[in-house]
């Protein structure tokens, strides 16, 4: 597993990791340079691809899942290794309903954090400080 915090250690091998990477240390990445095949980036806000795409093996992939950004990417880092850059659709209604029943049907989970929709500001708030174990969903059955 890749993590900008070590703190994701224990959780990343209850998941199934062997390791975890940790992308803010530059010897880690130094290390890590061209060992994956595949990088899922669920990144949820504005980061540099650059490093993520060292660390892929010749003709390996970076698919982009977390935020849609615009970023500048560098071609070389690209060409370098005949590497593929990706991303995800938002899907639609109709996939993303097919998705979720596919993951109930086979008993996939996510770990979340569930919150009433009236505390979107402190959402908000702890995103921009980092201050969220993986995934925020905000629960709109407050609504009138």
């Amino acid at each position: 597993m890749l993590s900008r915090t070590p703190g994701k250690a224990d959780d990343a091998r209850e998941l199934g990791a062997v390791d975890l990477l940790v992308t803010t240390d530059d010897a880690q990445l130094a290390r890590a340079a061209s060992r994956f095949d595949l990088i899922l980036d669920t990144i949820s806000g504005p980061h540099d691809l650059s490093p993520l795409l060292r660390l892929l093996t010749l003709e390996g992939t970076l698919s982009v899942l977390g935020f849609p950004m615009q970023t500048p990417v560098n071609l070389m880092e690209l060409s370098f290794g005949r590497k593929k850059l990706s991303s995800s659709g938002t899907g639609g209604t109709r996939h993303t309903t097919e998705l979720l029943s596919f993951a109930a049907e086979h008993g996939i989970t996510a770990d979340i954090e569930l919150l009433p929709s009236a505390q979107i500001r402190q959402a908000f708030d702890r995103l921009e400080r980092g201050d969220v174990r993986y995934r925020f969903v905000l629960d709109l059955a407050d609504l009138d």
